[in-house]
């Protein structure tokens, strides 16, 4: 009996630390929860506040491209009626000099014989009526000066307010550039969110590889050679696909105009059936079944486009097996509309 006590004695009793452990693991997860679905909350605040100041932006800049035609056009006509006014300037200053001459002359010739002073009266009634043209001719001067003065203030009033309305514009385009760099920058974030969910979904496959700004699939994972009907084995993954895709349209702002671009590519060895007589046919074939697929898992059709490249985008130029499968392929690419 005294044996056996001792025996229970030495035993220890985990459990309860285990307990607390686990206890300690959940509470931990559920607060790292919280903290990703708040962080989530703000973004799309942000987001949306950035949104509406970039619509406020486009209607100044459309106001101050408008203001900037009306000024143009109204400077044009300005300096077509100063061209006038300046012609009308020098065809009356000719007109008076002339007629000065000739009132001058008629003083000179009087004074130099005296047979010239019948002529000289008989011209004095006409020397009389050129003294009063020229008179008005220099109020008429005085006046078109005067326009023109005024037309010339004008003129560089309207200079002064395209200039300012120039700078204007030109600030209200680095301010609109650099909100849509932000936008791009905020769909950048979200493919390279997208495509890290997508390779931890899909893992560490030879068949599947990222590319650049694509996600790249051999052909041979969704359909049989020839064919554009998606395997069984190829809907396991594109059913894969479709839960990452849904997650992300629920991310991504309704206003950010974003697409999944689906791309078919065959190798360079020609088709001729009856269903594909060739490699066009076949790989559009191929990217509409994948949207079409797509679409009957919940995809919305307005953030799915498909496109067919046939043989001639291959990655890989030599002509070998190893190549003409590398061409055969599905691309993926998350971009603007």
């Amino acid at each position: 009996m005294a044996l056996a006590r001792s025996r229970r004695e030495r035993g220890i009793d985990y459990w309860p630390g285990f307990v607390d452990a686990l206890s300690t693991l959940i509470l931990g997860i559920v607060f790292l929860l919280s903290v990703f679905v708040i962080v989530q909350f703000f973004l799309s605040q942000e987001v949306s506040g950035k949104d509406t100041a970039l619509q406020r932006l486009n209607a100044q800049l459309a106001q101050l491209t408008e203001m900037l035609s009306l000024e143009k056009v109204s400077k044009s006509n300005l300096e077509d009626t100063l061209s006038t006014l300046r012609a009308n300037l020098a065809t009356t200053e000719a007109d008076r000099d002339r007629l000065k001459g000739l009132y001058e002359g008629l003083q000179s010739g009087a004074g130099k014989s005296n047979d010239l002073a019948t002529q000289l009266d008989a011209q004095k009634g006409a020397t009389s009526r050129a003294m009063a043209q020229v008179e008005l001719l220099n109020q008429q001067i005085a006046a078109l000066r005067r326009q023109l003065g005024a037309i010339e203030s004008a003129l560089e009033a309207s200079e002064a307010k395209d200039k300012e309305s120039q700078a204007k514009l030109a600030d209200l385009g680095q301010r609109l550039n650099l909100a849509l760099a932000q936008r791009v920058q905020e769909l950048s974030r979200f493919r390279s969110e997208f495509f890290g969910r997508l390779r931890a979904i899909l893992g560490n496959r030879p068949d599947i590889r990222v590319v650049g700004d694509r996600f790249v699939f051999q052909s041979e994972v969704f359909f049989d050679a020839g064919s554009a009907a998606v395997r069984p084995e190829g809907k396991a993954e594109l059913d894969k696909l479709a839960g990452a895709l849904a997650e992300l349209e629920k991310q991504i702002p309704a206003d950010i105009p974003w697409v999944l671009r689906i791309d078919g590519h065959t190798d360079v060895r020609p088709i001729a059936s009856a269903q594909f007589p060739s490699n066009w046919e076949l790989s559009a074939a191929r990217a509409i079944s994948v949207v079409q697929y797509l679409i009957s898992k919940g995809i919305s059709p307005q953030r799915l486009v498909a496109a067919g490249f046939g043989e001639f985008q291959p990655l890989d130029t030599a002509q070998s097996e190893d190549a003409y499968r590398r061409n055969r392929r599905i691309e993926l690419k998350l971009t603007e509309r």
